[in-house]
């Protein structure tokens, strides 16, 4: 059997942190920021975490699972 490969896009986007959950950083932060409210930007900056519905789908294209 092959090996499985990881999603490009996915171990390019997501990280692990020490605990096992996967860090993620926020959109809408890349173009278009006239418009934006300064603490709006400031908040976009900051990194997430991504939601409990969407881990095992993420760890499936990173190969975790």
């Amino acid at each position: 059997m092959p090996k499985m490969k990881t999603k490009s896009s996915a171990k390019k986007r997501f990280k692990l942190t020490g605990s096992g959950k996967i860090k993620r950083k926020h959109a809408f932060k890349s173009h278009i920021l006239t418009k934006k409210a300064t603490d709006q930007k400031r908040r976009l900056t900051k990194s997430g975490l991504v939601a409990d519905a969407d881990v095992a789908n993420i760890k499936n294209q990173l190969g975790m699972k």
